[in-house]
């Protein structure tokens, strides 16, 4: 009875080891770093010289990075919150169309004010760009100090569509 017993202690422990050797495989496989991760840059991003990627896609995820109300010409909107908010949030919906994607994929979205005072005025804009039965996670806060001076920045997380 007691090899018995020895034999199914060996048995299991070898057993757990086979699996544990397959799992581990599975999870070095899956982290490959160099093939994980798409950097994503427009022309126009690259020839301005910025510091960062536009967005960056990870295991199906795509992080944009923050966005203000520029326009064309790289300057920002006039018009206060409600035009850069619109603008903002129209320049993320092209990133995403030209990745394929539409705004309906965006799942949390993180707003930067310059003036926690401009938040009424933000989400109610902020709301017109997404159906409202799918509205993103959000988190806002105020602080100083945004890029050109502007009111408002947004990034967002999306799913990457094929």
């Amino acid at each position: 009875m007691k090899v018995n017993y020895i034999i199914l202690f060996v048995l299991f422990t070898f057993n757990s080891c086979i699996a544990l050797k397959v799992a581990n495989k599975d999870v070095k496989t899956n982290l490959n770093i160099e093939n994980s991760i798409e950097f994503i840059n427009s022309q126009e991003n690259i020839d301005r010289g910025y510091p960062f990627s536009e967005a960056t896609v990870v295991n199906g995820i795509i992080y944009l990075s923050g966005e203000i109300g520029t326009i064309a010409d790289g300057s920002l909107i006039p018009g206060g919150i409600e035009a850069e908010t619109k603008q903002t949030l129209t320049n993320i919906k092209n990133k995403l169309e030209r990745m394929g994607g539409s705004m309906d994929d965006v799942f949390k979205c993180t707003c930067m004010l310059s003036d926690i005072k401009d938040w009424p005025l933000m989400s109610q804009e902020y709301k017109k760009f997404f159906n409202p039965q799918k509205l993103p996670a959000r988190s806002a806060f105020a602080g100083s100090g945004l890029a050109l001076g502007a009111k408002l920045e947004i990034e967002c997380m999306a799913i990457k569509r094929n």
